[in-house]
């Protein structure tokens, strides 16, 4: 889910390092959460990365008050996430009910996303003296808040086709589509110089008295194609207008559904495509954008009810921020 997902990905992004219970001693506290504490090293430490962001990015004359604004707003994250957990601890069992391996799923999508290794990270780890142990409880605690949220708050969330249909009709404009024509394409890139050139142009032209005379296309497209979609056999699917080189979206539109056009330059090199579908300019129906309207509508209410569950979870907690 888009919205809790995103909590993990951002404490993975900066080293797993703005966990608000890794407190050291520091010279005050800047809030209360029932009865744990925030101290200014944790907030400080944790808003670090946000704050040389600003500093790096920020090209106004209020800087210092941007980064106080921002602040404020990551300590109330902070606060939150508290409260999550301890609601999330409340609801018991849910941490031993997160497998090892789960959270090993977790660290090792995220060493291939980084392009490191075990070893690179765990070394990471230890320089700023911290564990795959304590990094493992760290990320089991974040699925566990997860777990939670995915129950009191995506659980209730309902989508009605009624809602699909008012939301299409009132943005109509959105679900236009534009003309498109589906095809197959055998690129050979030829470079500048003329006499190499002409040989890649007698390669193409033998490629397509090849197609001419019965050899399937998408298997010419496998072989000898330099273009996109090679392992599909050269088919990139629909394109619009205006999406192409203007010669090969002039054949590509002119063509009847099965058609092969002929060898056709251009800057790049020599193109020779097959029209497989076409489809007319128009509104889309609602089956084809019923599940993107589905998402949004979903993402919306969601954003809505997380909002109205942690106000209910701040009303009821004690909180004293001295920030």
């Amino acid at each position: 889910m888009k919205v809790f997902k995103t909590g993990l990905a951002i404490i993975l992004a900066i080293g797993l390092m703005c966990t608000a219970g890794a407190a050291d001693v520091t010279d005050r506290i800047v809030a209360v959460v029932n009865d744990e504490v925030i101290t200014l090293a944790e907030l400080n430490r944790g808003f670090e990365p946000y704050a040389k962001n600003i500093d790096a990015t920020y090209q106004g004359n209020n800087k210092e008050a941007v980064l106080k604004q921002n602040k404020e707003l990551f300590l109330q994250n902070l606060i939150d996430q508290m409260l999550i957990e301890n609601e999330a601890k409340k609801a018991g069992g849910g941490v031993a009910a997160i497998k090892d391996e789960d959270v090993m799923d977790v660290i090792k999508d995220m060493l291939a996303k980084n392009n490191t290794t075990m070893e690179v990270f765990t070394s990471k780890l230890a320089a700023e003296g911290k564990s795959l142990t304590v990094v493992k409880k760290e990320i089991r605690g974040q699925m566990l808040r997860m777990r939670l949220l995915r129950r009191e708050v995506q659980s209730k969330i309902l989508v009605t086709d009624e809602e699909i249909g008012d939301f299409y009709d009132k943005h109509r404009q959105d679900y236009e589509g534009k003309e498109a024509v589906r095809i197959k394409q055998i690129l050979l890139p030829a470079p500048e110089n003329k006499t190499a050139r002409e040989g890649v142009k007698k390669q193409a032209q033998q490629l397509h008295e090849r197609i001419r005379k019965g050899e399937p296309f998408e298997m010419l497209a496998a072989q000898y194609s330099k273009g996109p979609a090679v392992a599909q056999g050269g088919d990139i699917g629909f394109v619009e207008r205006g999406a192409i080189l203007p010669d090969v979206e002039k054949a590509a539109f002119n063509l009847p559904v099965g058609g092969v056009s002929d060898v056709i330059e251009s800057d790049m090199g020599f193109h020779i495509i097959a029209v497989v579908d076409k489809r007319g300019e128009g509104l889309k129906p609602i089956p084809v954008v019923r599940d993107e309207i589905k998402a949004k509508i979903e993402d919306e209410k969601i954003a809505k009810k997380y909002d109205e569950w942690i106000a209910g979870i701040r009303k009821k907690s004690f909180i004293d921020v001295r920030f």
